[in-house]
């Protein structure tokens, strides 16, 4: 999708949000434990090149992605710290990772043994790093008992296409009030540490939320992902120990102001009708950029208002109802500050009966990126 430079709507990020965040999750860590900087979907939509550099001033070690496209982006950008694959890749593109220098997960047995049969006949740049996965009840991904982690660490360091690097899992409900899943995932995963011959490089379990409310078990390494962003991992059910910064602000202007009469019908459906006559507002950005039509009766922010999105959100414009005739190029705030008032990106979400993740990710590639240090 073309990026529309040609309008005002645009998502600004603020570059030094991002790295005081990184710094304040630095600062609680004990010294000898990575930071890895997670910019998997271009950086939560934030851009994952610039965020990754904006990490990497807040003292981020390394970084994870999704996906092996993703981890190129960031060796092509100039990045030469670890990178961390979060998804499982194809046997076939093991001479990728070595090329690249990254690092992946092995979740099964199967992809071990399919892996040496593949790579009899080829020949790596270098060993392929492994960080074994652990399923302790995330259900996604992983080995399910110790015994099968502990074979396949035994059957990494027999090979040496392979160097074992590290073990993993991802805990589900660490941002979450009731820690007894969290306990019993914990649990399992200190099994599996215990049936290990030795431990690897990295032992890590600390995703944002672990990282934020239970650091006393992320292991000597932590993904840190949604907080980077200035986005409470919980969303409202528990307090963050420090401010997190939002780094992401949507804005647009005004293009059209107009004067409409008693009942007149506004966008698709007529599902608004003005009750008396009323200034209405007209906006560039719709569902295809991201902002959906379930916004419609949400609010945005002029001149420090609040002003209600009217009728249904069209693929590219939205109408507002304003409280008086204002000028054609006014800014109009759909996240962030806007004259002493604020809409979050957890407004959006909770609006949207989803997760700020989601909100972050849906912004489309058609809205420009900003950034601003």
């Amino acid at each position: 999708m073309v990026v529309a430079r040609h309008r005002p709507t645009k998502a600004i990020i603020d570059t030094t949000a991002i790295t005081a965040n990184i710094k304040n999750e630095r600062a609680r860590l004990p010294q000898d434990t990575a930071l890895f900087a997670v910019v998997k979907a271009n950086g939560y939509g934030h851009g994952a090149v610039e965020t990754a550099r904006a990490a990497a001033n807040g003292g981020a070690t390394g970084f994870c992605v999704a996906t092996i496209d993703e981890g190129i982006e960031l060796r092509e950008a100039g990045i030469v710290a670890p990178i961390l694959l979060l998804g499982v890749v194809a046997v076939s593109d093991t001479p990728l990772l070595a090329t690249y220098d990254f690092s992946f997960p092995v979740a099964s047995q199967e992809w071990l043994q399919e892996a040496e049969s593949y790579l009899a006949n080829v020949a790596l740049t270098r060993p392929l790093k492994v960080h074994i996965k652990v399923d302790t009840g995330m259900g996604r991904i992983g080995f399910l008992d110790a015994q099968a982690v502990a074979e396949a660490a035994s059957w990494v360091e027999a090979h040496e296409a392979f160097e074992w690097e590290g073990v993993f899992t991802h805990f589900s409900t660490a941002d979450q009030a009731d820690t007894a899943y969290w306990q019993q995932q914990h649990l399992f995963f200190q099994e599996v540490l215990t049936a290990l011959p030795h431990l690897p490089k990295y032992i890590h379990t600390g995703n944002s939320a672990t990282a934020l409310w239970h650091e006393q078990a992320v292991g000597n390494m932590i993904r840190y992902g949604i907080a980077m962003y200035g986005l409470n991992p919980s969303g409202h059910a528990l307090a963050a120990p420090f401010e997190l910064k939002p780094a992401l602000s949507l804005v647009s202007a005004l293009i059209q102001v107009k004067l409409l009469e008693k009942g007149s019908g506004i966008g698709y459906g007529e599902t608004y009708i003005t009750p008396q006559q009323e200034w209405i507002g007209t906006v560039p950005i719709g569902y295809a950029d991201g902002w959906l039509r379930k916004m419609q009766g949400f609010s945005v922010l002029v001149e420090g208002e609040y002003c209600e999105i009217v009728g249904r959100v069209c693929m590219d414009q939205l109408m507002i109802r304003l409280p008086r005739e204002m000028p054609v190029g006014t800014k109009v705030t759909l996240i962030g500050e806007n004259q002493g008032q604020q809409i979050t990106m957890q407004d959006v979400a909770d609006q949207l009966d989803t997760i700020h993740y989601e909100v972050a990710c849906t912004l489309s590639s058609r809205v420009p990126r900003e950034y601003k240090s």
